[in-house]
């Protein structure tokens, strides 16, 4: 499990071990992996949002090396499914080949399309980006509100399980 808190707002984003060990098993290891992604979904109480489920990669998705495009028709069946057991979308996540993954300007483009798109009360949505490392160090974590992208960082002295 990873804890992470909300800029300074004294809220914080639990990501569960399962997980991430969904993101280690799509890490882009090997040179012939192709960048993979999904969706975040999430239970949401006052002051903590606990990342339960990572959803994709898809036969569907887009995926090169360099690149990721979700099949949004199947992310849309995706959100549906979940809503009504409590689960929400807050975010989006996919890999990098690098080992400490930093988002690109098409990553950009699409943090601040995704929100602006989307339906939600939240203050924004959470993107995570998988490196090669393993994380915390090979994961990136950003909040945007559609216009600015806050960089957010793992609470000190909170263990990291990736097994």
């Amino acid at each position: 499990m990873i804890t992470v808190p909300i800029g300074n707002s004294r809220e914080t984003i639990v990501i569960a071990d399962n997980v991430l060990r969904h993101f280690a098993v799509h890490r882009q290891v090997r040179f012939w992996q192709r960048e993979a992604g999904g969706l975040l979904f999430a239970r949401v109480s006052p002051g903590v949002i606990s990342i339960e489920e990572a959803t994709g990669p898809r036969p569907t998705d887009r995926r090169s090396r360099r690149s990721y495009e979700g099949d949004r028709s199947r992310e849309q069946c995706e959100i549906d499914e979940r809503h009504p057991n409590g689960l929400h979308y807050v975010g989006d996540w996919h890999t990098h080949p690098e080992r400490f993954p930093k988002p690109s300007s098409a990553d950009d483009s699409a943090m601040s399309a995704r929100v602006t798109a989307s339906t939600h009360q939240l203050r924004g949505l959470l993107f995570a980006i998988v490196g090669t490392a393993p994380p915390p160090d090979g994961l990136a974590l950003f909040l945007h509100d559609g216009r600015e992208r806050l960089a957010l960082r793992q609470a000190e002295g909170v263990a990291c399980a990736t097994s």
